[in-house]
Order: C-alpha cells, then sequence, then structure tokens
C-alpha cells in the first residue's frame, strides 16, 4: 500500500473526554483524516479485537486504512490494513514473519540510531516521535525538534509520519521541516468539534504541501 497520507488520527479513549469513542472517531473521518491508528493499552485481547472490527467498520465507510498498535494479533484477526510497532514492541521480522512480508507495518523512531537497526529498512513509514514533548507520549528518550525531523528528512526517503503536540499552530513548521503526515492525539480526540479541528489540521497541511 502506497503512502499518500496527511492527517494520521492516534486514538485514545482517555482523550475522547468522556464523549463516545466512535462518534468522536466518525467526525474525524468526516473532518478529513485519512490514516486512523488504534492505540488501547488497557483493554484486554477480546474487548481490543472487537473495538477494532468497529472502528475497521466505521473507516472503511470513508475509506481509510485503520492502523493497529502493538498488537499483530489483533491487526490479523480485525482484518485491519497496517499494524503500528514501537521500538520496545515485537520486531519488525517477527511481525513480517507472522502477518506477510507484504503487510505495512509502521515503525516508531525514537532517536537516529534507531534508523539503522535490524529491521528498519523494511517499515511502510517512520513515526517520528515525539516532535515535541507531550504528556501522551511520556515514556520518550528526547523530542526530535524541528531541527532533528529536518536532519532525519535528509537521512531517508521513507515517509515520515511526526507525533508530539503538533497543534494548528506548529503544523505548517512540521510539514516544512520534512514531514509528509502529521499524527495527532488529544488535537482531535479532545477538540471541543473534532471534524472542525481535524478539517482545519487538514488544510493546513495541503497549504504546506503545496505551497
Amino acid at each position: 500500500m502506497d503512502f499518500r497520507f496527511s492527517l494520521y488520527l492516534v486514538t485514545d479513549q482517555d482523550a475522547c473526554l468522556g464523549r463516545d469513542f466512535f462518534w468522536v472517531l466518525e467526525e474525524a473521518l468526516k473532518g478529513g483524516v485519512d490514516l486512523v491508528q488504534l492505540r488501547e493499552k488497557s483493554l484486554g485481547p477480546n474487548a481490543f479485537i472487537e473495538k477494532a472490527k468497529k472502528a475497521k467498520d466505521i473507516c472503511m465507510k470513508y475509506q481509510v486504512p485503520l492502523v493497529i498498535n502493538d498488537d499483530p494479533d489483533v491487526a490479523r484477526a480485525s482484518g485491519a490494513d497496517a499494524v503500528h510497532i514501537g521500538q520496545k514492541d515485537c520486531g519488525m521480522m517477527e511481525v513480517k514473519q507472522e502477518l506477510g512480508e507484504d503487510y505495512p507495518v509502521g515503525l516508531s523512531l525514537d532517536q537516529m540510531d534507531d534508523l539503522v537497526k535490524m529491521g528498519a529498512e523494511q517499515a511502510w513509514y517512520y513515526g517520528v516521535s515525539p516532535i515535541y514533548n507531550t504528556p501522551t507520549k511520556p515514556d520518550t528518550l528526547s523530542e526530535w525538534g524541528l531541527k532533528g525531523l529536518c536532519h532525519l528528512r535528509n537521512k531517508t526517503n521513507k515517509p515520515l509520519v511526526a507525533i508530539g503536540n503538533i497543534k494548528p499552530g506548529n503544523a505548517l513548521s512540521v510539514i516544512k521541516n520534512g514531514a509528509d503526515c502529521i499524527a495527532v492525539v488529544s488535537a482531535i480526540c479532545s477538540a471541543d468539534k473534532p471534524a472542525q479541528s481535524a478539517s482545519e489540521l487538514r488544510n493546513i497541511i495541503e497549504k504546506a504541501k503545496n505551497g
């Protein structure tokens, strides 16, 4: 699957602030999110699969791929389109063995050295995390910043998905410094009007890419 995405929603149940999760998801899709990652740290396997199946159905209505965070078993069982793994999760080789050599696997890069680790070259895209420190990613080593993002852009031709405290006020700079796609959590999940917030971010990204 070619990577032609601009606005990537990483879901967070708590960030939805008590509102129905699937309502927030569908509003985000209406607003222009074109890639969705389902991230669940507290659900058991069966509940995760059921949530993933429902999310997949909603995403299919908008022809948007669903990515499962960390769990190849859930990705396979739910019919998800891709999986995303971090540096502390199962390795790229393991995921490819389970899901197939052609199955899309996104990979988080926490630091420049991660670029040359075994299996990194097989990634569908690199998740550059975090661009700016954020409470939704408390276990990261340090922030990349715009300078680090720009340096990474010069080292690889892989699509770069930037995440970490990205908002309308800094999204343009992130794209201008090398990101192909912006991923957000609270900027959409916690917004009063998720569809409007997604649309605003999408317009900023498209303007940066076309400008």
